[in-house]
């Protein structure tokens, strides 16, 4: 909400394989429910089906709501077309994928960037040991997360089955990348734990060739789905003077940390089209913010936030309440200091919706073991029976 998100990853695992395979994409955004699938299945007839799971919940306190009893649900309607290998991948099942792969009944998994689909297909085909392969999981196997993707990852836009119709049609936003790997280490995040840690870029021709392209397909605004934007300055105003360039004429938006920026850079990015900016800024105190994990303190936020708005850009920042150490006296300084950072956006979080499910990565980035939060997922997937 409010958008549909356009399935992004998927061009890329299908531009990974295309050239030596077949490849049919069945979006169900816009198929509108798994229960037509069967029908898909039974006219393409494929060797092996991948399916992506981007989330494992809607992470909302509120009105909270799981997702694996749809995937349950998909993977029989699938079943009872097929019985070739199931493969699993995704963002959502990169985070738990001994649980889910138990859970699921799937033959395969893909942990991380799905461009591995390739090396398990080849596996398959030359009846090669599939365990070798790092990053693929079969039912019983350990997660072996994987070195970050060693080979190309720009994007060869997939259209042969595959439209962007829906979308356009659902508001307009389409989504690009100019880089993968995020080098901060915030507790909560699991960037670094999907795509590495370190940054690997997308050339700046290229990442304006895609907007350019998405563009021209009759998109009406553009998102960056970098972990952070800015996180390499440098590249990311070279990516921004060649949107000047390659004549990018609509808004985009993309998330940034709040550091310091170069004096030309809001300018820059603003002339390129930039009209949005989302800060992940968590708190405003300096004693949360280290809580968090985070480079930056409030003195560098305020002077962020205040280059942007002189830009004339929109500006939000994201705010999580409730974190390791929080109190009264660091909850009021942080909204206290919310009152200086005028013409903006806020969107609060409470950490029991944003830091939960992700609590358990931080045994893998600090090498402590909390098998409490192991329990707790697998009680949790059980509980889905």
């Amino acid at each position: 909400m409010p958008y549909p998100v356009y399935p992004l990853g998927l061009d890329y695992v299908a531009g990974a394989i295309a050239e030596d395979h077949q490849v049919k994409i069945v979006d169900l955004n816009s198929l509108g429910d798994h229960k037509t699938l069967g029908k898909v299945i039974d006219n393409y007839s494929p060797d092996i089906i991948g399916i992506s799971l981007r989330n494992i919940d809607n992470t909302d306190t509120i009105n909270p709501e799981g997702f694996m009893g749809d995937y349950r649900q998909c993977i029989k309607d699938i079943r009872d077309s097929s019985d070739v290998p199931l493969v699993l991948g995704g963002s959502g099942f990169t985070l738990f994928p001994e649980e889910i792969m138990e859970a699921l009944g799937a033959d395969y998994g893909v942990l991380g960037e799905g461009e591995r689909l390739a090396l398990l297909l080849h596996a398959i085909e030359m009846n090669e040991d599939t365990s070798r392969i790092p990053g693929i999981m079969t039912r019983g196997s350990k997660e072996n997360i994987p070195e970050p993707w060693d080979g190309s990852f720009a994007l060869k836009r997939f259209t042969d089955s595959f439209g962007i119709e829906f979308y356009l049609k659902k508001g307009g936003m389409l989504n690009f990348q100019t880089k993968r790997g995020c080098p901060f280490r915030c507790i909560y995040c699991t960037y670094p734990h999907i795509e590495g840690g370190k940054l690997r870029f997308v050339s700046p021709k290229e990442a304006a060739l895609n907007a350019l392209r998405l563009q021209e397909a009759g998109a009406k605004y553009l998102f960056v789905t970098d972990s952070v934007f800015n996180s390499d300055y440098s590249h990311s105003i070279q990516v921004a003077r060649e949107f000047i360039n390659a004549g990018i004429s609509i808004p985009w938006g993309a998330f940034f940390a709040p550091t310091v920026p170069p004096e030309e850079y809001f300018p820059v990015l603003a002339d390129a089209g930039l009209s949005h900016v989302e800060f992940g800024t968590e708190a405003l105190s300096d004693r949360m913010l280290k809580s968090y994990g985070k480079s930056f303190r409030v003195n560098q936020i305020l002077a962020a936030h205040n280059a942007a708005v002189q830009s004339g850009l929109h500006v939000a920042h994201y705010i999580l309440l409730g974190g390791p150490g929080e109190d009264e006296d660091s909850l009021n300084e942080t909204l206290s200091n919310i009152e200086d950072l005028h013409k903006a956006a806020f969107f609060f979080f409470a950490v029991c919706a944003s830091i939960r499910i992700l609590a358990c990565m931080i045994s893998q980035w600090k090498k402590v073991k909390f098998q409490s939060h192991r329990a707790y997922w697998n009680r949790f997937f059980t509980s889905l029976n």
